[in-house]
C-alpha cells in the first residue's frame, strides 16, 4: 500500500510499504479521507516526528478486514478511527498513566501507521460509526469538532454570554461552533487572515478583528462596553495571543488555551490577575466528547462543510509541498488528503 512516511529533517517520502494485518481484537481501515491536523504540522515543523512514522489521526473511512473475536462491527463499516471507550485492561500509554508525561518531548514517541497511507490499523473499542448524514470528509474532522467540544464543556460558558476566539483556523471556527450549541449569543473572533475571517462573519461572529491592524483588547473592550467578553478561547497559540486574552476577559472571567503552543509565550501577569481571571486549559477529547461532536456535526449545529472546499483536498503525492506551506501563515482552512481515489 502507499504511504506518505517521514524521514525525518522535514522531509516525507511516498512509499509502498506492507499492508497491515489485524491482529485479535483489530480491525483494518481503509482510509478515505485524512484531516491534516496542526499537531502534524509541528510535529514536521519541528522534526519531532521519528524517521518510519506514518501521521495523520483525523480519519474517516471504511472497515476493511476484521482481526480475531471482533465483535460489533462488519466490513464495510463507516468509522472514526479513534474516539472509542477503552475496555478496563486497554494499555493506553503514557498519555494517561505518566504525571510527568510532556507531550513535546514524549507526543511522538514510537513508530506506527496513521492516516497518511492507504490502510491503518485501529483497535475495535477505539472506532466510532459515521452518521449517515456526515460524509467522509466532514468525519475526518470529528478529532479536531472533540477537542472544541471538550474545550468548550470545559469551559464556563453559560447561555446568553458574549465568547471571545482568538484564531479562527479550523480548531478556532469549530469552538465558535461549539459555544454557539453552548449558549453564547455574542461571538468576537481575532483573525488576521481575510479568507478565515470571513468563514468566522459566515458562521455567525458579530465582529472579527484584525490584529495586524487593530489592537485586539481594546476592541473586544470596546465592542463588550469596556468589560471584556466572559470567556475567551485561545486557539492561536502564538506570540502574546494568550496574554491579550488574559487581559482582555472580564473581571472574574475565564480564558481557556485550546491551541498548543509549540514556542514560550510572555505573560505579564500584573495586568490581568487583580481581576481574578480563571485561566484553564484542555487537551484532546474524550469518548463522549467524539459522540458529541458526531452528534452535532449530523445534525448541522457545527457545519464542518463550511471549513471545506474543493481547494481542501490534496492527494498523497502532494503531502511534502503541503506540508512545507502550511509551516507558513496561511488563508488556507481545512486541509484534506483524499485517498479515496488511491489504489488498494
Amino acid at each position: 500500500m502507499r504511504a506518505a512516511v517521514y524521514q525525518g529533517a522535514q522531509r516525507f517520502e511516498i512509499q509502498d510499504i506492507d499492508r497491515p494485518s489485524p491482529r485479535p481484537h483489530q480491525v483494518l481501515v481503509r482510509v478515505a479521507q485524512s484531516a491534516i491536523c496542526g499537531t502534524d504540522v509541528h510535529a514536521f515543523m519541528y522534526d519531532l516526528a521519528p524517521p518510519g512514522h506514518v501521521l495523520g489521526h483525523e480519519i474517516a473511512g471504511r472497515i476493511a478486514e476484521l482481526g480475531a473475536d471482533v465483535e460489533g462491527w462488519a466490513v464495510g463499516d463507516r468509522v472514526v478511527a479513534g474516539g472509542g471507550d477503552p475496555p478496563p485492561d486497554a494499555n493506553r500509554g503514557a498519555f494517561y498513566t505518566d504525571p510527568r508525561f510532556n507531550y513535546r518531548t514524549m507526543g511522538f514517541a514510537g513508530s506506527r501507521t496513521g492516516g497518511y497511507a492507504e490502510y491503518t490499523l485501529a483497535e475495535a473499542w477505539g472506532l466510532q460509526a459515521i452518521p449517515d448524514a456526515v460524509p467522509d470528509a466532514v468525519a475526518a474532522l470529528t478529532e479536531p469538532c472533540s477537542v472544541a467540544v471538550r474545550a468548550v464543556r470545559r469551559s464556563a460558558v453559560k447561555l446568553g454570554d458574549t465568547v471571545g476566539i482568538i484564531g479562527a483556523g479550523p480548531i478556532g471556527l469549530l469552538c465558535m461552533q461549539a459555544a454557539r450549541a453552548a449558549g453564547a449569543t455574542r461571538l468576537l473572533v481575532s483573525e488576521p487572515a481575510p479568507a478565515r475571517a470571513q468563514l468566522a462573519r459566515d458562521l455567525g461572529a458579530a465582529a472579527v478583528v484584525n490584529p495586524r491592524e487593530e489592537d485586539v483588547v481594546e476592541r473586544f473592550l470596546e465592542l463588550t462596553g469596556g468589560l471584556g467578553p466572559d470567556v475567551i478561547f485561545d486557539c492561536a497559540g502564538i506570540g502574546n495571543t494568550l496574554d491579550q486574552a488574559l487581559v482582555a476577559v472580564r473581571r472574574r472571567g475565564q480564558v481557556v488555551l485550546v491551541a498548543v503552543p509549540w514556542e514560550p509565550m510572555p505573560l505579564q501577569p500584573a495586568d490581568w490577575m487583580a481581576r481574578e481571571v480563571d485561566l484553564r486549559v484542555t487537551f484532546g477529547g474524550d469518548p463522549s466528547d467524539w459522540r458529541a461532536a458526531l452528534d452535532l456535526l449530523a445534525s448541522g449545529r457545527i457545519s464542518g462543510e463550511a471549513l471545506i472546499s474543493d481547494a481542501s483536498f490534496i492527494r498523497l503525492d502532494d503531502i511534502q509541498a503541503t506540508f512545507e506551506a502550511l509551516m507558513q501563515p496561511s488563508s488556507q482552512v481545512q486541509v484534506v488528503v483524499d485517498l479515496g481515489a488511491e489504489a488498494g
